[in-house]
């Protein structure tokens, strides 16, 4: 059983990418789609597909890589965990990474980027950091 399924994504797809997979498979929910949509819009995956039916519904994610074959994963963070969840208020988010990365936030508005999320001047539970 997962505990943290937003925790085993991030696993998932940090490990897939640093072996050189193309692509991962992961269980499906709402939110893992939702963030999936935000890493592809930040060009950190590279599509993404629901698979299945019912309870036995997965989402198939095609990692992104550059044009040299580095993954565009390197690292991953979990910020808000299930023992210690972490709320940033809109003046609290700052770049990650000098820009570089990107820090995921459950908003009122749903999941947004950091940049989003200042720019729409919202808050919310940090999800996790990713360059």
């Amino acid at each position: 059983m997962i505990t943290d399924p937003v925790g085993d994504l991030l696993t998932r797809l940090k490990n897939a990418s640093a072996v050189g997979h193309e692509s991962v498979s992961v269980p499906f929910s709402n939110l893992k789609w939702e963030i999936a949509q935000v890493l592809k819009a930040g060009g950190y995956v590279k599509d993404i597909e629901k698979r299945g039916k019912k309870v036995r519904k997965t989402m198939h994610v095609a990692l992104a890589y550059d044009d040299n074959g580095s993954p565009r994963i390197t690292h991953a963070a979990r910020v808000s965990k299930p023992g210690r969840r972490m709320y940033k208020g809109v003046r609290e988010i700052f770049p990650v990474r000098y820009g570089k990365g990107m820090l995921v936030l459950s908003t009122p508005e749903g999941v947004l980027s950091d940049r989003d999320a200042r720019e729409k001047k919202v808050g919310g539970e940090a999800l996790f950091e990713i360059w």
